[in-house]
């Protein structure tokens, strides 16, 4: 979390456009109640997710030297490479060469012309691999954006420190962190179509690859907005999720984003791997100090850790974390409403949401903040949010009902007050969403109801 008083980079994006405008499991655990029904919607008009995940999916674009593979979960691999590259890893000045082979996606036509847009992927990166991802577009007045890097990622550190890339803008758009964005959305420009490609790298002379099941983004045009209206409850309902508190975590590991405290989302993260009956092994928890409580939470993390941003909270890093386990699929989405999370919980799927508020506005958190996530896991007979708040003194505390009205606004709003009435971020509606890949038709339904596929 990012306390009230530090900026996070959702700040400086909605502040910058604010200047701009001025000028295997088939299904989850078990559910504390299950009711008869639930309420479904179509997808939201204001959000398009596009994922490239089939075996026809990997044989459209253009490849050189990728090859797709089918199965149970298709994928891409690195047939052949397309040549070699030296790469300096600008955290570590360690300069290497690698073997490179690239798929580039057919052009997707946004449904929704977008101002911002957040690829996400799901993949497995072995010792001596990585990937990067770079999203190409074109705007509505028909020109083109630069091939922009959205992630030079591994699963593991001991390759490449995963990293974003800052400093990319044309003049019309900008990378910050992990999300596209439209430097003037009152210009009324917007992009309206994207590729994106893919590189796969691997040492010289091994047979090892990365495979990468997923590929996707979410474009979206939420428009500027400080209240949203107010929704109609429409379940009560509570997933029975673990409960991790960032909070006990303070001082531990201080070298990924000053320790515990800024925890919140690789210890939301690895509350809903826990959901899904994941675990991390003996082996991969030995590194941590022993007499640390939770160590997987220090473990989610490490391997969350964006070494630009030097932060956890690189979103499209944590979904990517969250496929690192078995089975699992994680997607970095927008929703539309409450009535979207009723949805997915009614279907047994937690989400992660991403919102900031003052310490008034959301009664009984006990602080403010200007980016912090939380797991939502139901909503009481009242229609208020039960959420799993990682900011909370132990784990025995994180578990918090918030008032339905201050929780819908604060996490669907655009923009907001800070604590000295200038005018900053929220983050319209962002949540990470991590599912099994065998789903009962249900959630299925639940998940094509948010637009996810």
């Amino acid at each position: 979390m990012t306390r009230a008083s530090e900026p996070s980079r959702r700040s400086i994006l909605t502040a910058a456009v604010a200047v701009a405008t001025a000028t295997g499991l088939t299904a989850g655990p078990a559910a504390a109640a299950a009711p008869s029904g639930g309420p479904t919607k179509s997808p939201p008009g204001l959000v398009d997710y596009r994922a490239w995940t089939s075996y026809a999916d990997w044989r459209s674009g253009t490849a050189q030297g990728v090859r797709a593979v089918a199965g149970s979960r298709p994928g891409a691999v690195i047939a052949a490479p397309a040549g070699r590259t030296d790469y300096t890893d600008p955290h570590t000045g360690r300069t290497a060469t690698w073997e490179y082979a690239v798929w580039t996606s057919p052009v997707h036509r946004l449904t929704v012309p977008s101002t911002e847009v957040i690829a996400s992927w799901n993949a497995h990166t072995p010792a001596g691999t990585w990937l990067q991802v770079e999203l190409k577009g074109t705007y509505s007045d028909g020109t083109d954006t630069p091939w922009y890097v959205m992630g030079r990622w591994a699963a593991g550190d001991q390759d490449i420190k995963r990293t974003s890339v800052d400093d990319q803008t044309d003049g019309k758009s900008n990378i910050w962190t992990d999300t596209f964005a439209i430097a003037d959305g009152a210009s009324g420009l917007r992009l309206v179509s994207y590729r994106l490609r893919l590189t796969l790298y691997r040492a010289p002379g091994t047979k090892a690859t990365p495979t990468v099941w997923r590929l996707g983004a979410m474009g979206s045009d939420i428009p500027d907005r400080f209240t949203v209206p107010a929704s109609t409850p429409g379940l009560a309902q509570e997933l029975i999720v673990p409960r991790y508190s960032q909070e006990i975590h303070k001082g531990q590991y201080p070298e990924y984003d000053n320790g515990g405290e800024a925890w919140c989302s690789p210890t939301s993260s690895q509350m809903i791997i826990e959901y899904w009956g994941r675990k991390l092994t003996p082996t991969q928890l030995s590194w941590v100090d022993p007499s640390y409580a939770d160590p997987q939470v220090c473990h989610a993390a490490r391997f969350t850790y964006d070494h630009q941003y030097q932060g956890c909270g690189n979103w499209p890093f944590n979904a990517a974390y969250a496929a690192t386990f078995w089975d699992l699929r994680g997607v970095v989405t927008r929703l539309s409403s409450l009535t979207d999370l009723e949805t997915l919980i009614a279907a047994g799927i937690p989400a992660i949401t991403s919102q900031s508020f003052l310490k008034e506005e959301l009664t009984g958190a006990g602080y403010g903040t200007s980016g912090h996530l939380m797991t939502v896991i139901g909503f009481t007979a009242e229609g208020d949010v039960i959420a799993n708040d990682p900011a909370s003194p132990s784990d025995a505390e994180v578990r918090r009902v918030y008032k339905r009205r201050e929780w819908e606004n604060i996490w669907l709003r655009t923009k907001r007050y800070n604590a000295s009435g200038k005018v900053v971020s929220g983050t319209g509606g962002v949540c990470y969403l991590y599912f099994p890949a065998h789903l009962t038709a249900r959630q299925r339904k639940a998940l094509a109801a948010v637009g996810v596929r």
